[in-house]
């Protein structure tokens, strides 16, 4: 399946599993919206993990990476998906995911899973608004030594996320947006 039909069949998983309306919801960045989207209920999906992960990995092709990872919860679901669907590529990626405080015993860590000081990563989230969890998570990445070459968002509500990463100099691609699923 090329991309655009991936991304054909992901906008109708979403929309069909995914996506509320017309109830007002506060959302993590604390903004309120009309409109909220689950992206759980698609990347925990098994069509849905397939989608999300194959999407992801056509997006990749062209970026030399090491490792997929995210702030824990949104991230995990999608980085295990795609580390699993990239074993059967030429580049398997490793994942690994960003916690939200330290380990408060053992090695204290921030990053769980395989990491590297040095490696090149995609950071990636499941929705973003503001984009304030993706850079929690590229900072733990920075802070430990790691490259981002990317990051990455199942959903993209359109509402400053995608000008805040860039601003920070990162680059940034949605595998769909909130018109996308509102149209």
């Amino acid at each position: 399946m090329d991309r655009e039909k991936l991304k054909e069949s992901l906008i109708k998983l979403v929309k069909e599993k995914s996506l509320s309306t017309g109830i007002t919801r506060v959302l993590t960045s604390g903004k309120t919206s009309n409109y909220y989207i689950d992206a759980k209920m698609t990347t925990l999906d098994p069509v849905g993990a397939s989608l999300t992960a194959r999407l992801i990995l056509d997006i990749l092709k062209p970026f030399n990476i090491d490792a997929i990872g995210g702030y824990t919860l949104g991230a995990d679901p999608i980085v295990s998906a795609v580390a699993a669907l990239s074993a059967e590529t030429e580049n398997p990626l490793y994942a690994f995911i960003v916690r939200k405080e330290p380990k408060k015993h053992g090695e204290r860590k921030m990053i769980e899973g395989p990491f590297e000081k040095g490696w090149k990563v995609a950071v990636v989230d499941d929705v973003v608004t503001t984009g304030g969890s993706t850079m929690k998570a590229c900072q733990a990445v920075e802070e430990e030594g790691g490259e981002i070459v990317l990051t990455l968002t199942l959903v993209d509500r359109l509402e400053g996320g995608r000008e805040n990463l860039e601003g920070k100099g990162y680059k940034f691609i949605s595998l769909i947006t909130r018109d996308d699923l509102l149209k």
